[in-house]
């Protein structure tokens, strides 16, 4: 409800209904609202961070550790806890809610940058600059959580996986 409706358009009462509990039972185990949305994007996060354990365990080179990682974040990004995470502002949540909400996702971050240390590392990626390299794909790789449409066409995994190539591999044609 609050990737469709938005955050401030989505009354408790929504999610009470929604859910089939009374708003007094979402008072008892959460307390309000920014907790709800809190809870979301923490399932979404947890996610992310699973694939990033995935990806580290994965044997292979740093390049190959880092697609499975990029499709994952793909696709959690595709689905309805990772879209919150997406198109949830910080400025949504009360302080002491945004600061772990920053702090979660720069882990992901970190993670993305270390995937891509590595494999600058073992010399299967070329990055001059790790950090806009990593700017750059999450930015990329986040805009699904906008367009994506999981009645459409593609399935999520397709859409990732074909975004990922084109990251990887470019557009341009080779001589």
């Amino acid at each position: 409800m609050f990737n469709e409706r938005g955050f401030h358009a989505t009354s408790l009462d929504d999610v009470a209904l929604s859910l089939g509990v009374s708003k007094p039972t979402i008072y008892h185990y959460l307390g309000n609202k920014d907790q709800v949305l809190l809870e979301c994007v923490s399932i979404g996060l947890a996610q992310l961070q699973q694939a990033v354990e995935e990806a580290r365990a994965r044997p292979g080179a740093g390049i190959d550790r880092l697609r499975y990682f990029l499709e994952r974040y793909a696709q959690v990004n595709m689905d309805d806890f990772g879209r919150c995470v997406i198109r949830t502002g910080e400025e949504l949540l009360v302080p002491a809610s945004a600061a772990s909400f920053r702090a979660k996702k720069r882990e992901i971050d970190d993670a993305l940058r270390s995937l891509i240390d590595e494999g600058v590392a073992d010399g299967t990626i070329t990055a001059p600059d790790p950090r806009l390299l990593a700017f750059t794909l999450a930015g990329a790789l986040n805009w699904p959580a906008r367009w994506f449409d999981p009645a459409g066409p593609m399935t999520r995994e397709e859409a990732a996986h074909g975004m990922v190539d084109v990251l990887l591999h470019g557009f341009a044609p080779r001589s």
